[in-house]
């Protein structure tokens, strides 16, 4: 059973360079929109990644992380090549289709498999913090951080960067008791090593040794 996990974050929070401590055999990026990395070190990454190519990809079992970056762009282009279709039933497509990738990651990927999502966040009418999607009518059908068990917040001041691991009742965000401190650095490599700690993933490594 793999795991999927939301990053969360506006633009220039910190998503994209969390991702700076790893190298580049540690993980395979799925660059959905095509953008360049926030830092120098290069990583093995798919540009124009869509559903399929990450249906192939995770399909492969070839690594033991992906990060899909910016994930919230796959519902934004599905969105954008349906444009001219009519009626609801388009949403409850788009909806479900996002759905299957992360069904298909928890079902169809092996236990130490852990898939990231970067995600672009806004504020609701209540102001809640919480994963952009296209609109009232997609939400309707779909509630992003439902299907994720670890939910973070990117966060920066201006100085720094961090991540907030759980909600203090004005975002979505969550995590399973004592994985994380509420506030840790935006460091994706040690977000990583932490899950897979608490999990006993790396159990069969150190048996190895």
């Amino acid at each position: 059973m793999g795991i999927p996990v939301l990053i969360m974050g506006e633009s220039g929070s910190g998503k994209s360079a969390s991702m700076r401590n790893f190298e580049a055999d540690d993980l395979l990026i799925f660059n959905v929109a095509s953008k360049p990395l926030p830092f120098r070190k290069k990583l093995n990454s798919i540009k124009k990644a869509t559903y399929n190519v990450i249906a192939k990809e995770l399909s492969k079992k070839q690594y033991k992380r992906y990060v899909i970056d910016d994930s919230q762009y796959l519902l934004a282009f599905d969105s954008f090549n349906r444009a001219k279709e009519t009626g609801y039933a388009k949403f409850t497509d788009m909806a479900v289709r996002f759905q299957k990738m992360i069904t298909f990651i928890i079902e169809g990927l092996p236990d130490d498999t852990i898939v990231y999502f970067l995600h672009h966040c806004e504020q609701t009418e209540n102001g809640k913090i919480k994963a952009k999607t296209i609109g009232k009518m997609l939400d309707n059908q779909l509630t992003v951080e439902g299907l994720f068990s670890i939910v973070l917040l990117c966060q920066a001041d201006g100085q720094s960067h961090s991540f907030i691991t759980q909600s203090d009742g004005h975002t979505t965000c969550k995590s399973p008791m004592d994985m994380f401190d509420l506030e840790i650095d935006n460091d994706l490599k040690a977000v990583d090593e932490r899950i897979r700690e608490y999990y006993g993933l790396n159990e069969e490594d150190k048996n190895n040794e």
